[in-house]
Parts: structure tokens; sequence; C-alpha cells
């Protein structure tokens, strides 16, 4: 622990140096930080899919970094400091872990989700949806809307119904295309349609923004095989027909 507790302390004691010493990081606030911490999350992210332990150590340290320099700035304006940030998440933890640090009884962890949500609402919010960030990207947010409310007990009884209303968005969605709707309702159909695929997703234990996002990596992997092997082949991509793409493409499936 002590080994822990030390190396801890010397990131913060370098983040002093840092603070003090180098001109970039004195110009830094909370403002110019964000979006390079959002790059540093999608970045742990991407190496979470790839399980490359090597990265993700690399970019939780990144991570951790910006928030000792967040906390660092939070000090120099006098609201808060590393150990306020600190106390504020242990003292969270212990208030929502009455199973852990009080006399509550949870059977699993679909328990201790659903006191979670509840436990929040006795901390003051006035709704179970107020934890979700305006700025999430909409996938995850629909995914998370969904979880949340569940915790209070707004949600399917069977899975059997979760797919029936996919079937049953996914047919509008249908008609208005069908019936040459216009583009605002066509658009309102397909965004109930991925509404409800996001939650038969969640209702069966996948993660929709993981899925999409193997999907996306698997894809890239398959159509950079077309450019590369069709280019060594001595043909350009735009050249090529779509049913000479697709043998491309199936041998880049088999090598899989």
């Amino acid at each position: 622990m002590q080994e822990k507790l030390d190396a801890f302390a010397r990131l913060l004691k370098i983040m002093d140096d840092l603070r003090k010493g180098c001109p970039w990081d004195k110009e830094q606030d909370f403002d110019s930080l964000r979006h390079l911490t959002i790059e540093e999350v999608y970045e742990l992210s991407d190496a979470i899919l790839d399980k490359n332990m090597p990265e993700i150590k690399k970019e939780l340290g990144d991570l951790m970094l910006h928030l000792v320099f967040y906390a660092k700035i939070g000090s120099e304006t006098n609201d808060f400091d590393i150990k306020d940030v600190l106390d504020s998440i242990s003292e969270k933890l212990i208030f929502r872990h009455p199973h852990i640090y009080g006399d509550a009884d949870v059977s699993d962890a679909r328990d201790v989700l659903n006191n979670w949500e509840k436990l929040k609402l006795k901390e003051g919010k006035k709704s179970v949806l107020e934890g979700v960030p305006k700025s999430m990207p909409p996938l995850i947010k629909a995914f998370r809307i969904q979880e949340k409310v569940k915790g209070v007990g707004f949600e399917w009884k069977k899975r059997e119904d979760v797919w029936d209303k996919v079937i049953e968005e996914l047919n509008e969605l249908k008609y208005e295309v069908d019936s040459n709707s216009r583009k605002s309702k066509i658009e309102n159909e397909l965004g109930d349609l991925l509404f409800a695929i996001t939650n038969y997703a969640r209702y069966i234990g996948i993660n929709p923004e993981d899925a999409l996002e193997r999907t996306n990596k698997k894809f890239i992997k398959r159509f950079q095989y077309i450019e590369t092997e069709s280019e060594k082949d001595g043909h350009k991509i735009e050249d090529l027909s779509l049913q000479e793409m697709d043998s491309y493409w199936n041998k880049a499936k088999k090598m899989e």
C-alpha cells in the first residue's frame, strides 16, 4: 500500500513542478483541458476494445494525469483540491453501498444497481435521468437512459416483448419510407428503431456501443484489405466493380 501511496504522491509533486515551471502547463485551465480529456478517454476505450494491456496501462496513466491536473487547478482557485475530490468519491461510495457499509441486503448485482438509482434520488436529485450527460454520444446515452429507468422499475418483463417492440418500430419505419413521408417523420421512426434495438441489446447483456465499435473496426480492416490487395494486383480501387470488391471482401473475411 505504501508503494502505491508514494507513487501517487510522486505524481502530485510532478504536477506541482509542471504547473510552476512549464509554460504550456501553466496556461491550461478547465476549458482547455476538456477536449484533451475526452480524447484520452476514447484512446483508453480503444485500448480496452483491443484488449491491449500495455496500452490500457499507458492510457490510464494519461487519464490519471488529467484528473490530478483538474484537482491542481481547483486548488489554485480555492474551490477544491485532490483531498476534497478523493473524500467526495469515498463518501459517495460508502453511502451508495449500504450492503457493504450498512445493514442493507442484496442478492445480486441487479439489486445493487436498483438501489444505486434510488439512493441517488435520496441525495436530492429530482430525476433518475439527471446523471446522463447532455453531451454524451446518442447511442451510449440511450443505453444509459434505459439502464437508469430500469433501476426504478421502468422495464420490460420479458425479452420477447422487447424484441416485439423492435419489429414494431422496424415496420413503422418501413411504412413511412414506403409512403414517401416527410424526412422528419422518417427520422423519428428511425430514432425509435435505434432506441428499441439499443434496449434489446441491453436486455440480452450486450453493450451496443462496444458492439458497433467492434463492427467499425472489422469493417475498416476488411476495407483496407481491399485497398492494399487490389493495389498489389495492379488495380485502383475506384476502378473496381462492386462484384470485384466483394471478392476481395470475402477473402478478408476468410483470413479472420
